[in-house]
């Protein structure tokens, strides 16, 4: 049989066996809003696990966002990428990175890459609708050229950082011993004057001047807040980590507080949507780009797996939505939606044409959210990465001539998933657990499977995915290799330049920026720089005074 055939076949079973009941007469639009066109924030955090929040975790206080989701509707079957560029790139492109060539790793701070460039990203759609649109945070989406930033992919203005993680305060980023450079950017500018504070303070602090100084009946708004927290550094302001003090686990209590600062900094952001006029005619979405990292304090607690990984705990994310514009609220949605759904999702709402935009690999999902439609979206492939190092034990003839199982990928069809290759990191990992241990420990349990490339699971009846059950269904298993062979078929080639030296910040006035066709005038940043160092001076003096009496003021060590 054909392998287009064999697709084709695999469809048509497992409709007919009902895993992927749909009623496919329904159309994939939006209804238009009877209402003008709503304000949209979304807020995503960095690294933040399934376990790390208060409505999953009481341990975790989240007072505004547990309030927030629970006056919403929670998304309790949302599914993203297991690390930070692949889920960004989906949520900005609403393409799958096999459609982008992002299928490999991350963007790296000195590798000559970003979005592609022929594609146009939803807040380029949004601009088109008349949007404002507007993004704080972190990008991690690629700088090496000038194209390649926020302002020139959809972003009437930018503020945050271009790299993948930077230092909370400093914003001191380094990629490889002695490569390192400043980080904060407005608009194409460095903003050498703008350090100092603590970067989800002074991001929120921007968005509600961006709240302040626009007019919210005169043009629809959308900003993209994008968090740094929870990611690395694990660096808090102690009056955070303080509630947390009888936490056993070091870097547990520290990211707990990272997760309470975030919490603040959501409420002062809906404070000042309510302040300033926005409010009733917006929707708020809050999600994570990936699953959690023990080894520095997240949980991803009960899900198998950990950031990086195939597993649920990489791949499943928290996520909601609020929003007085929703007409059934308060309510828990089990709908499988997936990160490609919010570009269509969102510019169907801001009144774009989305039947136009061909090539997208999300569904527009907001009457699923607001009415508790079923999902348009049968299925998801989470990646195809044939970079990524081969399974020892894999090989087409264990993908019954259809697929190589050394090739890491992963893909889920109704209630089933497929794994072949090297998933990652397959334990499942307790809140608390190994904080302090050495890194090479983690390997010790990988190798109690060694021998396999290759899993089953049905995640509707076992979620924490405990129960392989590829031997005992291989028609299932020969219908989802169908589909990734199908997937691949339609995949570009992969993009993962080496990295170029000249992207050294030394050589661009000590600052992480474009470096390829540049102009920029880097004398002119040396100059602001040697100001800013005079001012810091004074700042870190009356920093170090305020440290010594909050240190005094606390009876308890944290």
């Amino acid at each position: 049989m054909t392998a287009p055939a064999l697709t084709a076949l695999s469809v048509m079973s497992l409709l007919s066996l009902g895993y992927l009941s749909q009623d496919w007469t329904s159309p994939n639009q939006v209804e238009q809003p009877n209402h003008p066109r709503p304000h949209i924030i979304f807020i995503m955090t960095d690294d933040q696990g399934f376990n790390d929040i208060g409505y999953h975790n009481k341990d975790i206080h989240t007072p505004t966002l547990d309030k927030l989701a629970a006056e919403g509707v929670k998304l309790e079957n949302y599914y993203i990428q297991p690390i930070c560029t692949p889920s960004r790139s989906q949520f900005i492109t609403g393409r799958y990175q096999i459609h982008t060539g992002l299928q490999h790793s991350i963007i790296r701070s000195r590798q000559p890459s970003c979005l592609p460039f022929d594609l146009r990203t939803f807040p380029q759609r949004l601009q088109e609708a008349g949007y404002a649109t507007h993004m704080v945070g972190k990008w991690h989406l690629g700088f090496y050229k000038r194209d390649c930033l926020p302002t020139r992919r959809g972003f009437h203005t930018y503020f945050g950082s271009l790299t993948g993680s930077v230092d909370y305060y400093t914003y001191k980023s380094c990629d490889g011993p002695g490569i390192c450079g400043y980080d904060l950017h407005e608009g194409e500018r460095v903003a050498w004057d703008q350090g100092g504070r603590y970067s989800t303070h002074l991001y929120t602090q921007k968005v509600r001047k961006i709240l302040a100084a626009h007019d919210p009946s005169s043009q629809p708004l959308f900003i993209f807040l994008s968090f740094q927290a929870v990611h690395t550094p694990l660096q808090s302001p102690r009056e955070y980590v303080y509630p947390y003090r009888q936490m056993g686990n070091v870097f547990r209590r520290k990211y707990a507080g990272m997760v309470s600062a975030v919490d603040e900094a959501v409420k002062n952001v809906t404070y000042a949507l309510r302040k300033y006029g926005y409010y009733k005619n917006s929707v708020i979405i809050f999600s994570t780009d990936n699953g959690g990292q023990p080894l520095f304090g997240g949980s991803n607690w009960p899900l198998r797996g950990r950031k990086g990984t195939y597993w649920e705990g990489g791949v499943r994310g928290i996520g909601f939505v609020h929003s007085p514009l929703l007409r059934r609220r308060k309510r828990v949605s089990k709908a499988l939606v997936h990160i490609t759904d919010w570009y269509p999702t969102l510019v169907g709402l801001a009144g774009g044409n989305v039947s136009r935009m061909d090539g997208l690999d999300g569904y527009d999902m907001w009457e699923t959210i607001s009415n508790g439609k079923e999902s348009p979206r049968l299925e998801i492939l989470h990646n195809i990465d044939p970079l990524y190092n081969a399974a020892r034990h894999g090989s087409l003839k264990n993908g019954y001539g259809i697929w190589n199982t050394a090739i890491q990928a992963a893909v889920r069809v109704g209630d089933w998933k497929l794994l072949t290759g090297n998933p990652g990191y397959g334990d499942w990992i307790p809140p608390q657990m190994f904080g302090n241990f050495p890194e090479s420990w983690w390997n010790l349990e990988r190798h109690t499977e060694a021998k396999k490339a290759l899993w089953l699971f049905n995640v509707a009846d076992d979620p924490y995915e405990r129960y392989d059950l590829a031997e005992r269904r291989p028609d299932v298993v020969k219908q989802l290799l169908a589909r990734l062979a199908f997937y691949n078929r339609t995949a570009v080639p992969v993009r993962y330049p080496s990295e170029d030296p000249r992207a050294n910040p030394k050589h661009n006035g000590g600052a992480w920026g474009p470096w390829e066709g540049d102009e920029e005038n880097w004398e002119a940043f040396h100059l602001k720089k040697r100001r800013v160092k005079k001012q810091k001076r004074k700042f870190c003096k009356m920093k170090s005074f305020f440290r010594r009496l909050n240190i005094r003021m606390m009876s308890n060590r944290i």
